[in-house]
């Protein structure tokens, strides 16, 4: 059984009169929609508009937007722009979320790095006769003396 080939939803593929039915909407709304920059067919070699599945998608979008919310071709210029906005923010901020985690897992494993080095030097002597701390001091615990920036003790 042959595969089909995946359409990639961006590649232009129907006609002007084609794309206008899908969206159910005259071709002239599509150059209307094309001269405000709302939508950007590809062109054929022939300079022929080619509209994608994601430009009909566009399509109907628009038309929601103006007939069932009642919007003007400016309202819906903002609308893109804005939600290009987000998306854009949306991706930086999942990058930055990426970095984030990275930052940390990098972080952690530097920390554990420090702690495993300190447990090297701190190493108990224990040969007999000459501990540390004397024997007779650490039964009464020891007192470090710490002396602050300000000279109290």
């Amino acid at each position: 059984m042959a595969r089909r080939k995946q359409l990639d939803p961006r590649q232009g593929v129907y006609m002007i009169s084609v794309a206008a039915q899908l969206a159910g909407m005259h071709p002239q709304t599509l150059r209307i929609y094309e001269s405000r920059g709302l939508i950007t067919p590809k062109r054929s070699q022939g300079n022929t508009r080619l509209y994608s599945q994601t430009d009909v998608e566009r399509l109907r979008r628009i038309q929601e937007l103006t007939s069932e919310m009642g919007m003007n071709l400016a309202g819906v210029e903002r609308v893109f722009e804005l939600e290009e906005q987000l998306e854009r923010m949306q991706d930086k901020m999942l990058k930055l979320e990426r970095e984030a985690e990275q930052m940390q897992e990098e972080l952690k494993l530097e920390i554990e790095r420090v702690q495993r080095s300190f447990k090297f030097e701190l190493v108990p002597y224990e040969e007999p006769g000459h501990a540390l701390i004397p024997a007779k001091e650490a039964a009464k615990g020891v007192r470090i003396p710490i002396t602050r920036r300000d000279g109290a003790r």
